[in-house]
């Protein structure tokens, strides 16, 4: 049974599942509500339910809700991810490794690190390595499992197999040892790219999503059982993909 959140009780949150089981799409709401979230973004979910408008809505609702649930599974994973990262790279090239030449990071991660600096700075925040590691994004940090792309001012590109995954990053995983730098990445960059249509409110209804879940539970298992046992106990995806997209006794 799930538990009360703060300031609701468990009779309330009956009351709030009652009123969403009996809301009401009429005709004009319907309207209203597709101009409101445009007809652009409902065309995605009118094509899924044959024209239906409300199933439409419901199958939104749905998405909307499990793409919540995602939220705290990516988000253990993305902190335990940087954390294991920061902590690796450090120890081989120094708390400051993003200034270290020898790290020989590529044109893309320097510009992303200068965008980090600057958003501390303007925010009144210290630019400390802690700061830092916290404001860049998942894709920072996917991305240095990549090959590695071109140096400026160099007629090479970044080899991240020599500089990053060997000396540091491959001792993130340290519960699969036979893992390959493009093996880590390959999921990884699966993951960012469904953050980033999480995070920028898009369709995930037609993901295997039940695959995905299991992905981040089996990667965050790579850098931390404890971690991956405390997200698994906690997640509410698993029950959210047990419920009809037609069926909404969800509320959120």
């Amino acid at each position: 049974m799930a538990e009360a959140g703060p300031g609701c009780t468990r009779g309330s949150m009956a009351e709030q599942r009652r009123r969403v089981k009996t809301f009401l799409y009429t005709e004009g709401f319907l309207k209203e509500l597709e101009t409101s979230l445009s007809s652009e973004r409902m065309d995605t979910y009118r094509r899924v339910t044959r024209g239906d408008i409300e199933r439409a809505a419901l199958l939104y609702t749905w998405n909307t809700v499990v793409s919540g649930a995602f939220y705290g599974p990516l988000q253990g994973l993305e902190v335990a991810l940087r954390n294991a990262m920061h902590r690796q790279i450090g120890r081989s090239y120094g708390a400051t490794w993003y200034k270290n030449p020898n790290a020989g990071l590529d044109d893309g991660c320097r510009a992303r690190i200068a965008k980090a600096k600057l958003r501390l700075r303007r925010d009144g925040y210290a630019v400390s390595p802690s700061q830092i590691v916290a404001v860049l994004p998942f894709g920072f940090w996917v991305s240095l499992l990549g090959p590695g792309g071109q140096i400026r001012g160099s007629d090479y590109r970044a080899n991240y197999e020599m500089t990053l995954w060997r000396p540091a990053l491959r001792k993130v995983f340290p519960y699969c040892k036979t893992l390959t730098r493009r093996q880590a990445h390959k999921p990884l960059n699966y993951l960012r790219m469904l953050r980033n249509r999480i995070a920028h409110h898009e369709p995930i209804f037609a993901r295997n999503l039940r695959k995905d879940h299991q992905s981040i539970l089996k990667v965050t298992g790579w850098i931390s059982p404890p971690t991956r046992e405390w997200i698994e106990h906690h997640s509410r995806v698993p029950a959210l993909l047990k419920t009809p997209k037609d069926k909404m006794g969800i509320y959120f």
